[in-house]
């Protein structure tokens, strides 16, 4: 957990999908993260977060759905979201803070 923590505290903003193998949205998801990252090169990280190996990060972030996405900037979340969002709709949110 502390390699998580770390990771947050990036000067890059951080998305993390807090999702589940098992679930149908968070498949829907994926591609709509790969064509993001591929918008968004190295201004952000996208990370993938499945809440059933890491239930300490699901339950310290209060996760009741997947899939969840929550944003970070410098350690601290600022915005958050579950379901699945559009690709252009989560580029203008990250591009706020970059």
């Amino acid at each position: 957990m502390s390699k998580f923590s770390e990771l947050l505290k990036t000067p890059e903003p951080v998305l993390v999908d807090f999702s589940a193998e098992w679930c149908g949205p968070c498949k829907q998801l994926k591609p709509i993260l790969e064509q993001l990252k591929s918008k968004i090169g190295d201004s952000a990280k996208i990370i993938k977060i499945d809440v059933d190996k890491n239930k300490s990060l699901s339950v310290q972030f209060q996760i009741r759905s997947v899939p969840t996405l929550i944003l970070f900037k410098d350690g601290k979340s600022v915005w958050r979201q579950s379901g699945v969002v559009p690709a252009n709709t989560l580029e203008g949110i990250i591009k706020q803070y970059v």
